[in-house]
């Protein structure tokens, strides 16, 4: 479980987040969902312990993440996969390449390095298999920078699932793409995570995805949430409010 205890940020004297209490069981699917500047990425930022709170706690599964020393936080980072707006794949390497990348934690620089260069049977099987789940098989030696837009989130969630995480945090992932393209994006990645036994969270600015494809919708506006519940309890008309 992951749990916000009386959180807030602050960036200097701009105050990103304030008073947050929320608590995320495993396996749940979340959405954020509020306008840009809301505070959803600074959000997303906390829980994966990339940012660290100026007030209150992040608790994930009984871990205080503000008061782990840089290696136990590396720990526990390697068990959250992280999909950033840009989506953070290397453009000048494959498709399989970049996969692989999100065992990066896990098999460190060396081994890592092994895996890009002369990738071993099992690996790039186990790899196709979840090219396979995602649709891009046949692209599986494609330089990623020769990839449409949707096939590069496709890839990018390939590499979450090959991380093997305990949480999928992804912040704006079909901002890129046309809105058939991202509703296809969003009902596969919510139902691979659903499948693996995934928490998965999720910003985005579709209220109509939200509604459709998630067990609950977190409203945030100005750095505090101000709706929370499952979307057939919510109005729709609070939420068409946030986007």
């Amino acid at each position: 479980m992951l749990e916000f205890q009386s959180v807030a940020l602050a960036y200097g004297e701009i105050k990103a987040l304030d008073e947050i209490d929320l608590k995320i069981r495993s396996g749940e699917q979340v959405c954020l969902i509020g306008p840009s500047g809301a505070g959803k990425s600074s959000l997303l930022g906390l829980m994966n312990g990339r940012l660290a709170a100026t007030e209150g706690k992040v608790i994930l599964e009984g871990e205080d993440l503000g008061g782990l020393s840089a290696k136990r936080l590396k720990q526990v980072r390697s068990r959250i996969a992280w999909m950033p707006q840009d989506l953070g794949l290397v453009p000048n390497l494959r498709v399989h390449q970049n996969v692989a990348c999100g065992r990066a934690a896990a098999k460190g620089f060396w081994g890592l390095m092994r895996s890009l260069l002369v990738m071993g049977r099992g690996e790039k099987g186990e790899i196709l298999a979840l090219l396979r789940r995602v649709g891009i098989e046949e692209k599986i030696f494609n330089r990623v920078d020769h990839l449409s837009g949707g096939q590069k989130q496709r890839v990018a969630i390939a590499r979450a699932l090959y991380q093997d995480p305990q949480m999928i945090l992804a912040d704006e992932p079909v901002s890129a793409v046309d809105p058939e393209r991202a509703k296809a994006l969003v009902e596969l990645v919510t139902e691979l995570a659903r499948e693996e036994g995934k928490t998965l969270v999720v910003s985005l600015h579709d209220v109509g995805l939200a509604r459709r494809y998630f067990d609950r919708v977190i409203g945030m506006r100005e750095g505090r949430v101000v709706l929370d519940g499952r979307p057939d309890e919510i109005g729709v008309e609070e939420l068409y409010r946030l986007d």
